[in-house]
């Protein structure tokens, strides 16, 4: 990671944080290893940072970083300044479960250092393991982290500072919700994938639209009507009915393969005249409809609409490739002028 200068460039980095057994290690394996939530009760405290690249697909393309619980911002060994100066976006995790006093000192000290290095983070809170809360539990914890947290950034007259909190649970599909919005932030073509999904579903009689990172189940962009958890969790549903029955029924034994492809395609129809529609945009995205029965009789027209969207993704996906490239050029250039004349000034003395 050192030798390269314009790597945080292309990959943003997120950075996880939070006291011991706080539940980090566990949401990035549920999260991006498939792992199942009740395997990670046998995870190993993390003792050192660990990075991953999450290379899923060209939207969601970032680097993990798990943070061990008591790192030291005043070790000398720990260069703080460099890991927060290429990272995109900080999730504090706060075991709600537990007395979170020393979680909020922590996350102020964490916040006000990074804000110092990169203004331009972005600061998530996630309050977890909410799985054995009731409903009404829930807000009055995250209010009073809320407020305690925000009293504390006033306090130190860094109000400036904005905190996004999240409630959430491996056990439940708000850890994967969660994350969606986070990586959200970090795609700067959000807003045009936004409009494109609103074009598409306002000309074929959808209701909702979702852009699936098939992967991780994280949606990375979906048309501007309300989110609603239930629907979500129909989705991710669907993609792994998708990739379970391709696993055992759609690869033969010798052939080696993705069991999602160009010809994934999935039919569902629910008991309440809904129908979902799944379709493969590229090998790492998926679109999931929902859409009502009669509407879907005109599936020739859903289906050309979707070719036409499909195209229009695969147009932001090469503007987006060559932007990379074109700053990674430029980049070097401009590394390869300030480090040249460093050469030719000592060589005169």
């Amino acid at each position: 990671m050192g030798k390269d200068p314009f790597s945080s460039e292309v990959k943003p980095r997120i950075l996880l944080m939070g006291l011991r057994r706080s539940g980090k290690s566990s949401i990035q394996k549920v999260v991006f290893h498939k792992m199942s939530p009740n395997e990670t009760l046998f995870l190993e405290s993390t003792n050192k940072i660990c990075r991953e690249d999450v290379s899923n697909s060209s939207f969601v393309s970032f680097q993990i970083w798990d943070f061990p619980g008591q790192i030291d911002f005043f070790d000398p060994t720990f260069d703080y300044e460099m890991i927060f100066r290429g990272t995109g976006a900080l999730i504090f995790v706060i075991d709600s479960q537990d007395d979170y006093v020393e979680a909020l000192r922590r996350l102020h000290l964490t916040v006000t250092r990074a804000y110092k290095v990169n203004p331009d983070i972005n600061f998530e809170v996630f309050i977890h393991k909410v799985d054995g809360l009731s409903d009404d539990h829930k807000i009055e914890k995250q209010r009073d982290i809320h407020k305690r947290a925000n009293d504390d950034l006033s306090d130190a007259g860094l109000e400036r500072i904005h905190l996004s909190f999240y409630l959430t649970s491996i056990y439940d599909h708000s850890i994967f919700e969660a994350f969606s919005k986070v990586v959200q932030k970090l795609i700067p073509q959000l807003p045009t994938l936004e409009n494109l999904l609103n074009i598409f579903i306002s000309n074929s009689g959808i209701e909702k639209a979702f852009l699936f990172d098939v992967v991780s189940k994280i949606y990375i962009a979906t048309d501007s009507s309300p989110v609603d958890m239930q629907t979500y969790e129909l989705c991710c549903d669907m993609i792994d009915v998708v990739i379970d029955i391709s696993c055992i029924y759609g690869l033969s034994g010798d052939e080696a393969g993705s069991p999602y492809d160009k010809e994934s395609m999935a039919i569902i129809h629910l008991n309440n005249t809904t129908v979902m529609y799944l379709k493969e945009v590229t090998k790492f995205l998926a679109l999931v409809c929902f859409l009502r029965e009669e509407s879907f009789e005109r599936k020739g027209l859903i289906d050309y609409n979707f070719h036409c969207f499909k195209k229009a993704i695969e147009e932001v996906f090469d503007v987006r490739l060559k932007v990379q490239r074109n700053r990674k050029l430029l980049s070097q250039r401009r590394w390869s002028k300030l480090t040249m004349p460093n050469r030719t000034h000592s060589e005169h003395h």
